[in-house]
């Protein structure tokens, strides 16, 4: 069902890893974030909106992974988009003949029967140089960094002090680096200094997956994010809840390890190229 959290802002949040759907209304229709992850959500979520006579005018992806590049048929044939980055990394990995079967080898198995695949993926990459959504709704500021994913973008609706975090800031799930990247430690840091440079504007915060957070939280998840970054770059052990007796989710304690262990391995050929 769907929640309104902010004015123009709603979510609608998936069984699956507490995953948030953000409806944004403009005049014309609403801008669909990340819109689920079961066809039967998805299905559920398009009916609410056509119950209420709004339509969806468009989509937007905030990254390169699957479960933030589904859509449905019911959701109608518009444009959907994501930054050039987000775009480039889908399109190469839907050459792959095989691209099917490799994300299959991704879907947890108890629902992978329900996701729907046929349009995943399907966006168009905006401009390096687009800084807001051009549609005919409240302003939204593009907040492209590289920590997580390629091209990831996290957006601000400005009228509304709502910033739409995608994989990042949450309180169910630990920062998830991108351990391909050149420097993913720095990345993720270099992310987080951006959030904040925001942070005042915010008053409320939609992670892509756990609770929503209001705006005297905002930085005290930008500091546990940062905490947790910096016990991987030194190998520590993390004071984090999010890892702990206490975790949401207890396979994150198996996802923190072996981050360490890639990290560790990237540091050793690394120094060994050196």
């Amino acid at each position: 069902m769907l929640r309104q959290v902010a004015e123009d802002v709603l979510i609608h949040e998936s069984e699956f890893c507490q995953s948030n759907a953000v409806v944004v209304q403009g005049r014309a229709g609403v801008l669909l974030i990340d819109p689920g992850i079961r066809g039967d959500e998805i299905t559920c979520l398009a009916n609410d909106l056509s119950d209420s006579g709004q339509t969806v005018v468009a989509g937007f992806s905030t990254h390169p992974h699957w479960d933030h590049l589904l859509w449905h048929a019911k959701l109608g044939a518009v444009p959907r988009y994501g930054t050039a980055r987000c775009a480039a990394t889908i399109r190469d990995r839907l050459s792959d003949a095989d691209w099917q079967a490799r994300v299959a080898g991704m879907l947890p198995p108890d629902i992978a029967g329900e996701i729907p695949l046929d349009l995943l993926g399907l966006i168009t990459g905006l401009s390096a140089e687009t800084a807001r959504i051009a549609w005919d709704g409240p302003q939204i500021r593009i907040i492209e960094h590289q920590a997580h994913a390629p091209g990831h973008a996290a957006l601000l609706v400005e009228g509304s002090g709502v910033l739409v975090a995608g994989d990042m800031l949450s309180d169910a799930l630990i920062p998830m680096l991108d351990v391909n990247a050149a420097d993913p430690i720095e990345d993720y840091l270099a992310a987080l200094r951006l959030f904040e440079g925001v942070a005042d504007e915010v008053d409320v915060l939609i992670p892509g997956h756990g609770s929503i957070a209001a705006a005297d939280q905002v930085r005290a998840r930008i500091e546990q994010d940062r905490a947790y970054v910096d016990a991987l770059r030194d190998a520590d052990v993390p004071d984090d809840p999010r890892v702990g007796p206490s975790a949401t989710f207890d396979w994150l304690i198996n996802v923190h390890e072996r981050q360490l262990q890639q990290l560790a391995q990237k540091g050793e050929r690394e120094g060994t190229l050196g």
